[in-house]
């Protein structure tokens, strides 16, 4: 059961990871866009930031933390118990 939750939050964080970093060259890309002049959907990306982008980074950030932990105390268990 837990090797099983552990899997789906590790596909689930890499789903998320992945929308964090179309975020980010997106973001790249629209800013070179709006310095040059040329409308490449920079105020789009900034209407998205916070309803998507934002809390995107914050559950990848979460995640990454509670995958941690839970290795962390699945390996402390299991020298215990050897």
């Amino acid at each position: 059961m837990k090797d099983k939750l552990l899997k789906w939050l590790n596909v689930a964080l890499m789903w998320d990871f992945f929308l964090v970093l179309i975020g980010f060259f997106w973001f790249a890309i629209a800013l070179i866009g709006k310095a040059t002049d040329i409308p490449l959907g920079f105020d789009l990306w900034h209407k998205l930031w916070e309803p998507i982008f934002m809390p995107a980074i914050s559950i990848l950030m979460a995640g990454a933390i509670v995958s941690g932990i839970v290795s962390w105390v699945s390996k402390r268990l299991n020298s215990k118990v050897s």
